[in-house]
């Protein structure tokens, strides 16, 4: 008997010292085509390209972008472990020059887990 509880003991302590997967939100990265933008109407808006890399060992479920308070643009990661690509991003009209407009990216994997990131670029002239 005292053979089975120190195997099991062994056991058990060998399962806590072995390094294993946690589940976590997924990574995420971005980069801006600028830093400034425009906020005019004529003679066509502005754009803003947004680049995401968003990566989860378990798979992304999707990826959503937004700019201001604008409607956020979204994307099916297809539980791929990476989704990678451009935005583009409207830049609203009447705005004024300094306004600063939040950039938010968030990332879910199919566990469920959530991560962001956000940045601003500012209205120039």
């Amino acid at each position: 008997m005292k053979r089975v509880l120190a195997a099991c003991g062994v056991w058990l302590v060998a399962g806590c010292l072995t390094e294993r997967p946690r589940p976590a939100p997924p990574t995420l990265a971005l980069s801006l085509n600028k830093t400034t933008v425009r906020s005019r109407p004529n003679p066509a808006p502005d754009t803003l390209v947004v680049t995401v890399r968003a990566e989860d060992p378990d798979g992304i479920d999707s990826v959503w972008v937004q700019l201001g308070q604008e409607a956020p643009l979204g994307a099916d990661g297809l539980f791929d472990p990476v989704l990678e690509g451009p935005f583009r991003l409207i830049v609203p009209s009447g705005l004024g020059t300094g306004t600063p407009l939040p950039v938010t990216v968030q990332a879910r994997d199919v566990s469920g887990f959530r991560s962001e990131r956000d940045t601003m670029v500012t209205v120039g002239p």
